[in-house]
Parts: structure tokens; sequence; C-alpha cells
């Protein structure tokens, strides 16, 4: 018997999708089902890599995770990587078919759905609940012709959908009712009802509005969901994670200043922080806002060389010498780790081409190649700094470059000179502070060095934090939305 399905639409990018989306998964997972998340075509620079080293969206490894089951690239067939304003890398089940420019991929895009039907049908012949999440609005007339992510979808599914708006931005009552009305009355016909989502304050003044627009759409209202206060991996630059970060500065013991670069990736490295309340993370744009952290972590971008260069034309680059010269110590990640070198190049164009010199920090050079390294790493850390090697930690890199050690010739001064010895460190290795042993390794070494105790210790690791995540999820929505009905409504048969 094929699953059912239910599926989670918005009416705008940042409604709150993903994180209802996941809170199903682990309320029918509790239920007893076998469930699984679905995103046909996901836009995002948070990705995964899976245990077979294929690359999906990091918003359906989390729904995943939150369901109880293995992510697989079958629940997220297409994943766009934006490499500039006008293109992407486009990965298909988990791997690079290569860069192309917007117009290029809308073109193209309908000749996906054949695998997209298949990668479902398969999701569907293996467990007895698929939940949908659809991307951006169902309402974009301009690529409504060609939808292969909302209703499109929904159709294909035969699936019900929930349709949720963001109150905490305003207007939701209009973003609700105009979406409806946008849309065809076949596609009307499958919307089962609304939720209000990230409401702040009393919910019975909600009820004359709520009346008004169940009379004016006429769909029922089957949750006012509050704003949670849950840590839970969002997606790209509409996480509020990266315009407030982790923590408070002023009361925290430990300040790290991450560099938000244009093309930031995989910014959820630093999710494990919230367990530790006597560290901040902050994400800085230039150098007026970097200050004297304890701690500069340059993170993974899509597009290294080019946020190089912002970083270095910005005045950042030099800022942040200054820093590490009179006391920070300076970490990088992925493409952020492969700055810290002598030189970058990309002979064969895979992230447009090109040769520039790295900051020079650490003796090694990274050369591009269109072969794309994915793959889940455990074991053992190691660096040039002691106190930070010989830690267990896990997780996965996924990178176009290879970076090997480079030799200063002789006479030739490294640009990294004025920068102490022990300063810098870098890794390919997303995921490298979820181990708590590392974090608090990490944590500790920057306490020492500003002589400073550290007042308190995350004793979680990332995994057991993010399960109590799930729970508060779950025991929210379960107060919120009226599950019975939504069930009732969607045809989700009852679990025996």
């Amino acid at each position: 018997m094929p699953a059912d399905a239910i599926m989670i639409q918005g009416t705008m990018s940042g409604a709150g999708k993903s994180l209802l989306a996941a809170g199903l998964c682990r309320i029918f997972r509790e239920d007893g089902y076998r469930v699984a998340p679905f995103k046909s075509q996901n836009m995002a620079l948070n990705s995964f890599i899976t245990s077979d080293g294929l690359e999906m969206g990091r918003a359906q490894a989390v729904q995943a995770e939150a369901a109880g089951t293995e992510p697989s690239v079958l629940m997220n067939p297409i994943l766009l990587k934006p490499t500039t304003d006008m293109g992407s890398q486009v990965i298909v089940l988990g791997k690079p078919v290569g860069n192309m420019e917007a117009r290029e991929y809308f073109r193209r895009k309908k000749s996906y759905l054949p695998l997209i039907r298949e990668a479902y049908g398969k999701l569907a012949s293996e467990y007895d609940l698929i939940v949908i999440e659809g991307a951006g609005s169902p309402a974009e007339i301009n690529l409504k012709a060609d939808d292969i992510v909302n209703m499109g979808i929904a159709e294909m599914a035969d699936a019900k959908v929930l349709l949720a708006g963001d109150i905490d931005r305003g207007g939701v009552f209009a973003q609700l009712y105009g979406t409806c009305a946008l849309l065809t009355e076949q596609e009307r016909a499958r919307i089962a009802g609304l939720i209000i989502n990230k409401f702040r304050g009393d919910a019975s003044l909600l009820e004359g509005g709520l009346r008004t627009l169940r009379d004016l759409t006429g769909k029922p209202v089957l949750g006012v969901v509050p704003y949670m206060d849950v840590h839970i991996e969002e997606e790209d630059s509409l996480a509020p994670m990266l315009a407030s970060g982790i923590g408070d500065a002023s009361e925290a013991g430990l300040d790290i200043a991450v560099v938000r670069f244009p093309k930031i990736s995989n910014f959820t490295d630093f999710q494990a922080f919230y367990e530790e309340a006597d560290t901040s993370v902050r994400f800085v744009s230039s150098p007026q806002e970097l200050g004297m952290p304890d701690a500069v972590i340059l993170p993974g971008t899509k597009s290294t060389i080019r946020d190089l260069l912002w970083m270095r034309s910005s005045g950042l680059e030099d800022a942040v010498r200054s820093v590490v010269r009179r006391g920070s110590f300076l970490f990088g990640i992925c493409g952020g780790y492969q700055m810290l070198g002598r030189r970058i190049s990309d002979p064969e164009d895979a992230e447009g081409g090109g040769a520039v010199r790295g900051m020079g920090v650490l003796p090694e050079e990274t050369v591009f190649y269109r072969e794309k390294t994915m793959r889940q790493y455990s074991g053992l850390s190691d660096f040039p700094v002691p106190e930070l090697s010989g830690h267990r930690v896990s997780g996965y890199e996924v990178h176009m470059g290879r970076t090997v050690r480079s030799e200063v010739p002789d006479g030739e001064a490294c640009e990294g000179a004025g920068i102490p010895a022990g300063s810098a460190a870098g890794t390919y290795l997303h995921g490298i502070f979820d181990e708590a042993n590392f974090r608090s390794a990490f944590l500790s070494y920057l306490a020492g060095r500003k002589q400073t105790v550290r007042a308190s210790c995350g004793a979680q690791g990332a995994a057991a934090f993010r399960e109590e995540q799930y729970r508060i999820l779950s025991e929210t929505l379960r107060r919120h939305l009226d599950l019975g009905r939504i069930c009732s409504l969607c045809g989700i048969r009852k679990k025996r």
C-alpha cells in the first residue's frame, strides 16, 4: 500500500515550512508511523553528506533525523547551491551535474520531473507517511507553469496541503488570503487548512480575524503556532542565527566572531555553541564589527576565491590579521580553511576560474578540480596545536579543492608573516564542533589563551542536544495544532 502524504507550503520563503515539517516528522514518528521527509527541489548553501557519500539539502537531513530515519538523497532529489546572483551548482540525486545560469536551469528543470517521481515513488513504497515541504510560495504566478516543487508535487503525490503564513513579519491575513486567491480552483481544493506561524502574544486576540479569514477563503485555520525558542537548524540566509548570532557577548566569557561571507555555507557548523552558556558567536561583515574576539572563524563558502577577495577589498582581512597578532585565534572550516593557505588556484574553472594568493597563515596550497569530494569522516583530530589534537571528531567533507603542503622558496616571505606560530588552524570537516569533547577542548584552549577559567561546559553531544530540541518542537506543535482534524482532512490513515 503506497504511503499517505501531507504537504507543508508557505506564503513566502521563511514562513517556517522546514521547522513545521520537521515537527510533523517527529510527531508522526512518536505516533508509530514510518515517516520520511521529501522536498523535490531545494535551494540552499547548507548541505549534508549521506553515509554513501551523496549530497542533499541539510533541512531534509534534519527532518530525517526528526523522523528517526537515515537521510537519503531520495528525500531531496534536486539541490541548487547558488554560486552567483544568477546561477547555481545543480546537484541531482546527490551528484553535481554542473553550474547553470537561472535561465538555463528553468529551461531544463521539467526534464527532471521523471526522476523526482521515481525518487518519491521509492520513498512511498518504503514508508507509511511522507511529509512533503514546498518551496517559496505556490502563488508565484510567473513560475507556476513549470512548477516542480509546490502544487505540481502535491498533485503528483495526491497530497493535501497545509498553508502556513508568518505573522511575525506582519500582514499574515493578506498573505494567506492573497495566496489562496491566486491559486486555481483545482489548486485551492488541495488546501486542507491554514496555519498561522510565529505568533507572539494572546491568540484570543486573533479570533475575529480568523473567522473572517475562514469566511473569505473557505478554509479552516488549523493552528496558531507560537514563535518557538528551539534551536533546530534552518535554511541559509533567512535563518535568525545569522542575524543575531548565539549567546550574549556582554555576558559570555568567550567571544567568537564568524566572518559572514556573501556566499557563506554550512553556518550550522556553529549551532552546537548554543549549548555553551559561557560562549557567544557573532557573525561579522565589516572591520567595524570585528572588535577583539577570542577567536575568528572563517566558515565554509560556495565561492572561495570571490569571498576571499571580498574580505580583502572590504578591509576585513587586514582587521582579522590585526586581532590575531594581538591574541585572537584564527580557525578555518572548508573554504575558510583554504583561504588560510598561501595560494588558491582554479585551473579547471570549478568555481569560476582564476588564482589568488591566500592569507599565507598556513603553509598550504589549494587547487580546485571539477571532481567534488563528498564523504563522512570519524576519527581523531590532528592540528598543529597540541591542545586541539587527539580528540574524537566526526562530520563530513564537501568541497571542490585539494589542499597540500606548500614549501616557501628560499628568500620568499610568507604572506602571513607577523602572525605568531600556533595562532591558526583549519579543517575540511563540517560538524567538528558537534562532538562535545572537541568543542570543550577548543573553548578551553581559547580560555587558556586569555588566562581565564571556563565558567561552564556543555556536557551533551550535539545529537543529544538536538533530540531535546525535537522533543520541545513536538510538544509545542501538539498543543497548538489541531492534529486530529489535520489527519482527518488530509486523509492520513490511523496507525494500527
